[in-house]
């Protein structure tokens, strides 16, 4: 009889989860882990953890497991927490649910899992695990959810080899739909609960004041680049687009380069408390009225606290063909698939959650590794994942430079 240990959220998705194992026969105990608890911090009541707590411990007793709270907020703030702050100063955007798996629920919690003596972690997550057999050993495959609304592989990107032998993701071939009739078939307290949003275990925050907790407020202006000058920016990085499928490594290169700008390439707008407080592709918080498309963040200065913006969602200043990740930052999750310098392999990648995949191509080489996509993509951000795959299956991740 196999022990697994399930993160028991006090959401529907890993209730659901601890039930199916236990009616598939495994040893089940449930765990909730605190991971936040500083009040000096504006969060909204949507999802307190007070009351995901005694959730988790409602199930628990229904379901007739073991329920034990353990406090994980000082990694979380270590490993998540401080690294947002650092990222935001930085100008970078960081994705703290990526971070989340791979430094909390999937190191951290799954060492404790494994000292409480479980052979399995499980979570709710909407995504399949399949196994394969390569040179007579066995390899993991991270796929995704049967859910295409669901389907949450680009979060669980940065997983290893070793964290896969050891998860289940009992929820993972079904549908949403299904998951919420069999909590009310079984009449568990979160049935109907709404899906948690905002930051990972944190729930719901403005961002603008949660960075304000260790990010001071510090005036710069606003500047709009017209469609026209981030066009000739383009134009005078890339003076002629290559065919995506027979690029060259030196072409490549240039598509990720981004344009630079300065304030004499548009004119002042308004003005704002802060860049790091903002992202690429950011439309709300600009309070600048009166054009004749809406504002878009294009670029952000936090050396010189200035925010490039431009008008319109197709403005040429959000759109790059292609963007690097370091050597370092290169992550395969099928270690049998690692391209070797100078090899190109065509893939499918995705840059942020729930966006449709995109037909793409990778090039390694010996810095790292080059993305280029067979479209331009918008808002590309430097310190968010591209993640790469092969139809249904999640090969690697990277954080993008």
């Amino acid at each position: 009889m196999k022990t697994v240990v399930v993160g028991l959220s006090g959401g529907v998705d890993s209730s659901v989860s601890a039930y199916l194992l236990k009616e598939a026969g495994y040893n089940v105990i449930g765990l909730f882990m605190k991971n936040w608890h500083d009040d000096s911090v504006t969060i909204s009541d949507d999802c307190p953890w007070l009351d995901d707590s005694n959730d988790a411990m409602l199930v628990a007793e229904k379901l007739g497991i073991p329920f034990q709270t353990v406090d994980l907020s000082v990694e979380y703030k270590d490993r998540i927490v401080d690294y947002m702050f650092r990222e935001y100063e930085m100008g970078r955007t960081p994705n703290p649910d990526v971070l989340c798996n791979r430094e909390i629920k999937f190191d951290v919690f799954m060492k404790i899992a494994l000292e409480l003596g479980a052979d399995f972690v499980a979570t709710g997550h909407y995504c399949q695990k399949g196994e394969i057999e390569v040179d007579g050993k066995p390899v993991f495959q991270l796929k995704a959810g049967a859910d295409d609304n669901k389907d949450q592989s680009y979060f669980l990107c940065q997983l290893s080899q070793e964290q896969l032998a050891k998860t289940l993701f009992p929820i993972g071939s079904l549908q949403k739909s299904e998951v919420r009739k069999i909590a009310k078939e079984q009449n568990l307290v979160t049935a109907d609960k709404k899906d948690s949003q905002g930051l990972c275990f944190i729930g719901k925050v403005r961002l603008p004041d949660f960075l304000q907790q260790q990010l001071k407020p510090k005036e710069g202006v606003i500047v709009e680049i017209s469609a026209a000058k981030a066009q000739e920016k383009l134009d005078s990085i890339q003076e002629e687009q290559i065919d995506s499928v027979a690029i060259s490594a030196a072409a490549v290169s240039v598509l990720a380069e981004k344009p630079k700008y300065t304030i004499t390439d548009g004119k002042v707008v308004g003005k704002h408390q802060g860049a790091h407080y903002f992202t690429k592709g950011q439309r709300k918080g600009l309070a600048v009225g009166g054009t004749a498309e809406p504002l878009f963040v294009i670029d952000t200065d936090v050396e010189e606290n200035i925010i490039y913006t431009g008008q319109g969602k197709d403005h040429p200043g959000l759109l790059r063909s292609a963007l690097f990740v370091q050597e370092s930052e290169i992550h395969y999750i099928r270690e049998d698939l690692r391209l070797e310098n100078g090899e190109i392999r065509e893939v499918e990648a995705r840059i942020r959650y729930r966006q449709p995949l995109q037909k793409a191509w990778l090039h390694k080489e010996n810095s790292g590794l080059y993305v280029s996509f067979d479209e331009p993509q918008a808002a590309i951000s430097e310190g968010q994942f591209v993640a790469w795959y092969d139809g249904a299956e999640c090969l690697g991740s990277g954080v993008i430079s």
